[in-house]
């Protein structure tokens, strides 16, 4: 089974993402932070990061940049989850090698087709 971490700092939006990938068969850990993210993708290597792009400490985007120039984590694909759903902001997670954009509120089918489209 895969594990997903899903960083995100709205316990709501959390819970649905979550609920969400667990009902497509993957494991899911949680974040609430940059930081607690960063202590998570060190100790268990994720297998994909769902990031949204506003959080207490680093944003998404910084995460995301880390990440990508990491050889250790630049092939973890990254699902950007965010309400700043404009162009702008996606061509932003475009550049910093995201893999994937998802609008909030989530809607399940969108987060299907995400998943189908990464899988390996």
């Amino acid at each position: 089974m895969s594990t997903i971490l899903v960083v995100e700092d709205g316990l709501t939006d959390m819970q649905v993402i979550s609920r969400y990938l667990e009902q497509a068969g993957y494991s899911v850990m949680g974040a609430t932070s940059s930081e607690e993210a960063q202590e998570k993708i060190t100790q268990n290597k994720p297998d994909m990061i769902f990031l949204d792009v506003i959080l207490p400490g680093k944003s998404g985007f910084e995460i995301c940049r880390e990440l990508k120039n990491n050889p250790n984590t630049k092939t973890i694909p990254v699902v950007f989850c965010s309400t700043k759903n404009t162009d702008v902001d996606k061509m932003w997670g475009d550049m910093l090698g995201a893999d994937a954009y998802l609008s909030k509120p989530v809607q399940k089918e969108e987060l299907e087709g995400i998943l189908q489209k990464l899988k390996k």
